[in-house]
């Protein structure tokens, strides 16, 4: 157990008044697996033969303003067979927004799916009508949509806003430059549908980074890295598409914790490799898994110099040998492969994972080449976090409550209702969160931006650096976090990031004041 024993921990909660919520969680404090394994029904490739893809970059139709259709279409993941996913422009993952601080994007997403869809920006600074909430869908044209019964009851038909056809999504982009990303946010099916492919990437940059002498250019790369796992004739596979069996399937076959697929794909293909020049690169790590926590190395010693954590740089650089990425996390880091000869190859390995699912993707060094990109000791300002200043210290208690198929994923003991906020933090202020947790529950939180301040009785860990906006909450562990409001007034959400456990009622509306 990390930081406090279990006696201090459940001290803490009845402090609290959550002492009553009960440890009855599917997790062992200390254990790394975050969900169950899902085996794929064909025949998997070989690791290192594909090259790593680069999606497209979004081109504005005008300036400021975009449109991308959310559609289905069979693409090529497993070589030899195809794969029907739904994607932002059709493809897996959708195209990369690079785009400039302050200058406001407007997305119109248009959607052509035979089911409804909510789009969030994560990490964004975002107004209330823009950020995605779960029951604000956009249904294509012509299709009708009644929303299902619930798994856990938590539908008011009240709070659901129907868009015919499309909607439009306004980004101000007034924050620091940073790698965001965008995904499907739809009550109750966010799992499947980010799964089948609805999710990309956004770079916002600015000044202050562009002056940096990071690499640029074609050694900035985005990595979103996932798993999913395969039917035989080539589509994924998922337990259920259905939120009410999907319980009963994590009831039964374990899915409660998570889903874990067996193929790790980076920028949607498997295992891919990337041939590089002997210089260095900054790499845009995202875990964009269902459930899935990474422990990333870089075989044969090397190491990575982190600049960046989810919101934007860090004040000076950290070196890691490993990271630990949880669902939702960002790192932005520099490998250095200039002391590497050509035809050299790195791996870059998870060590949480096992089998196939060990491997990530392989650099090569194919070219010999001058590099004049350094890593300055100092990056940025970064006010450091103070607590002294916090308005108020309010606690949110992750687990699982129930028996048998009444079970949930809930936060201070309640499932899910839209509507019904948890805390109203005034716009402008600073506020203590204390995130207490049963299991691996990577914690989410809209429009606040947020400094880890302890684990436990600790500091942060190495890892914690910087302004972020998701935070790994390990087993029986206690999270302080120093939460900035700023923005906008409305309505957002905080949640658990497993992708499962969100669909299963973890999640919680708070109203910014």
């Amino acid at each position: 157990m990390s930081g406090l024993t279990r006696r201090g921990f459940l001290g803490t909660l009845a402090g609290a008044g959550l002492a009553g919520a009960g440890l009855a969680g599917c997790g062992v404090a200390g254990a790394e697996v975050s969900g169950k394994a899902l085996s794929s029904a064909l025949p998997l490739p070989r690791a290192f033969t594909v090259p790593l893809p680069i999606p497209a970059t979004a081109r504005p139709v005008s300036p400021g303003r975009y449109e991308v259709t959310q559609r289905a279409a069979k693409v090529e993941i497993i070589p030899g067979t195809t794969t029907e996913v739904w994607g932002f422009e059709g493809t897996f993952p959708g195209p990369t927004f690079d785009v400039r601080r302050g200058a406001t994007a407007t997305v119109r997403v248009r959607n052509e799916l035979r089911v409804p869809t909510s789009t969030h920006l994560h990490g964004g600074v975002t107004p209330p009508e823009s950020d995605g909430y779960p029951t604000d869908v956009v249904v294509a044209a012509g299709r009708g949509f009644r929303p299902p019964p619930s798994a856990h009851g938590h539908h008011d038909p009240g709070q659901w806003t129907f868009n015919p056809g499309s909607k439009d999504y306004v980004y101000p982009l007034d924050q620091r430059a940073a790698t965001l990303w965008y995904h499907d946010h739809r009550m109750d099916f966010t799992a499947p549908q980010v799964w089948r492919g609805l999710a990309g990437m956004m770079v916002v940059r600015d000044d202050e980074d562009d002056a940096l002498p990071l690499p640029k250019g074609e050694r900035d790369i985005p990595l979103m890295i996932c798993d999913r796992a395969f039917e035989e004739d080539g589509s994924f596979r998922y337990p259920s598409l259905d939120p009410s069996l999907l319980v009963r399937a994590g009831v039964e076959g374990g899915y409660m914790a998570g889903v874990e697929g067996d193929v790790i794909l980076v920028n949607g293909a498997p295992w891919p490799v990337l041939d590089v020049d002997t210089a260095r690169y900054r790499l845009r790590l995202l875990n964009a898994s269902n459930a899935r926590r990474y422990r990333l190395e870089l075989t044969g010693g090397g190491r990575f110099v982190q600049v960046g954590s989810d919101l934007g740089l860090l004040a000076a650089p950290v070196t890691h040998q490993s990271i630990t990425i949880a669902p939702g996390e960002r790192f932005d880091v520099v490998a250095d492969f200039s002391d590497r000869p050509v035809g050299a190859e790195i791996t870059l390995v998870n060590t949480l994972g096992q089998g196939r699912a060990r491997d990530v993707m392989r650099f090569r060094v194919t070219r010999a080449v001058r590099d004049d990109s350094r890593v300055p000791a100092r990056l940025s300002d970064v006010e450091p976090a103070d607590r002294a200043g916090a308005a108020v210290t309010r606690v949110f208690d992750f687990r699982r409550t129930g028996q048998g198929p009444d079970q949930a994923w809930t936060i201070n003991g309640r499932p899910y209702r839209p509507g019904v906020p948890l805390a109203e933090p005034r716009l402008g202020s600073t506020e203590v969160w204390r995130f207490a947790s049963d299991f691996h529950h990577p914690v989410h939180v809209h429009l606040g931006h947020f400094q880890v301040l302890s684990r436990g009785d600790k500091g942060p860990s190495a890892t914690d650096a910087g302004w972020k906006d998701t935070v790994d909450v390990r087993p029986y562990e206690i999270v302080d976090v120093l939460v900035r409001f700023t923005g906008y007034r409305g309505r957002y959400m905080l949640h658990c990031h497993n992708l499962e456990h969100e669909d299963m009622a973890m999640m919680a509306d708070f109203q910014v004041v």
